[in-house]
């Protein structure tokens, strides 16, 4: 039987929605560049109506600010932009060292925690520009910093096809994705529930 966070889990699970499977819904694009129309409105956007948002900061910034440490700012940028810094992986337990450049940043990424292709699938399609924005940048419920390569792993996956390679981080991740999973009234597929069911029985 599941004890302390595996009992929370099973209590977010009962609470939400499930679809028999997760459809294909046309029109999804992520990218902002001449004659794209990307759907969650622009990358890293500091005016939507997220958490934190309208502070003068990136969101991406915002993230590395958080949950990065030893970090060291660039001072002519009034406390925002993260120049270095040391990521203690969730998703993979590893220490990163992060630095700032066009060749080095990729080493530290922002993962959307339900990923964007996966919440316009399950019902973001049918949301307004604006609350599709504020989805993107909520630095409280959807965003971590992780490892580039991790990340890239898991691309637009749900927890039926990808979990963190670090088990002992899985539990407080399932936490997050159901919880902005019952936020913005996104399902979850029966594949999708009864894999975290399963991180649910192996959570102390």
């Amino acid at each position: 039987m599941p004890t302390g966070m595996g009992v929370r889990l099973m209590r977010l699970l009962s609470q939400v929605g499930v679809v028999a499977q997760r459809p294909d819904v046309p029109g999804y694009e992520r990218d902002c560049g001449p004659g794209q129309g990307c759907v969650f409105g622009t990358e890293w956007s500091d005016a939507t109506d997220a958490p934190d948002s309208r502070n003068g900061c990136d969101t991406r910034n915002d993230v590395l600010r958080r949950d990065l440490i030893d970090t060291v700012i660039d001072p002519d940028t009034q406390g925002c932009v993260v120049l270095s810094g040391t990521l203690h992986d969730p998703y993979t337990g590893r220490a990163i060292p992060f630095e700032r450049g066009w060749e080095t940043s990729i080493a530290v990424q922002v993962d959307h925690v339900i990923p964007l292709a996966a919440a316009w699938d399950l019902g973001a399609w049918r949301w307004s520009a604006a609350r599709r924005a504020t989805f993107a940048n909520d630095i409280r419920r959807e965003l971590l910093a992780v490892g580039g390569p991790a990340n890239m792993s898991k691309g637009d996956s749900t927890p039926a096809s990808w979990l963190p390679p670090n088990k002992a981080f899985r539990c407080e991740y399932a936490v997050l994705y159901l919880r902005a999973s019952l936020h913005y009234a996104l399902p979850i597929t029966r594949a999708d529930a009864e894999v975290l069911e399963n991180v649910a029985r192996r959570c102390g």
